[in-house]
């Protein structure tokens, strides 16, 4: 019951602190200019190049793809999942799958990815003190540059140099968990891309929605009676 107690006292305490830091992380972003510094890139960026970005998330992450569970694990399906021994037959498949499951895979791979960082809270801490270090640095050179000792160091210069930080310390600390949420997700989506027979959803990437009253004097409706 002790052990107990202390975990969960430990447990709290935990949440507690990262509260605070995050809380902390937000309110000084806040009040630096980061946000300003963001909106000023955005607002450099051609339009053109926006609507494309824009629409090429609306088209890839369109909510439409996303297959139920029922579709993913071919639920009521004679044979859902089987080893197909044609190479033709199997190169099919993999073709269909992925291009019919694809979000679904980036979803698992995401789910994966977050679900691992959770039981890691060292790469937790790591990520919040690396935010504090960019918040921190950023309000530094609020004013367009920092003197330490002697040396002048612009918000540029700053910039780059925390990024080369940063790359480095995400590397080590996400260096585990990124290989281990690769090669799980890659072994969940491999086996699935490889035996689940969707041939019969292939249909449902022909459908053509159709509009308009399709009474008696549409046209090729007359044409089929006339034939007939």
């Amino acid at each position: 019951m002790a052990n107990n107690n202390d975990n969960s006292a430990s447990n709290s305490g935990y949440f507690t602190v990262m509260s605070g830091l995050l809380s902390s992380a937000k309110s000084r972003w806040e009040g630096s200019k980061g946000p300003e510094m963001l909106s000023g890139v955005t607002s450099h960026i051609p339009q053109g190049t926006k609507d494309y970005v824009m629409d090429t998330q609306k088209r890839l992450f369109n909510p439409q793809y996303l297959r139920s569970p029922t579709v993913y694990f071919g639920f009521g399906e004679e044979k859902a999942f089987f080893i197909e021994k044609n190479p033709a037959l199997l190169y099919d498949r993999v073709k269909h799958n992925l291009t019919f499951f694809y979000l679904n895979y980036i979803l698992i791979t995401a789910v994966l990815f977050v679900l691992t960082l959770l039981i890691s809270p060292s790469a937790i801490i790591g990520m919040g003190l690396l935010g504090l270090a960019w918040v921190s640095v950023m309000k530094a050179t609020q004013s367009g540059s920092l003197t330490f000792r002697g040396l002048t160091i612009t918000q540029k210069q700053a910039s780059i140099g925390m990024s080369i930080f940063s790359a480095g310390i995400l590397f080590y600390i996400l260096n585990r968990i990124f290989w281990w949420t690769l090669s799980t997700s890659g072994i969940c989506v491999g086996l699935h891309i490889l035996l689940r027979d969707a041939s019969m959803h292939k249909d449902e990437e022909d459908k053509v929605p159709m509009s308009g009253d399709l009474g008696e004097d549409a046209a090729f409706l007359n044409n089929v009676n006339e034939a007939v």
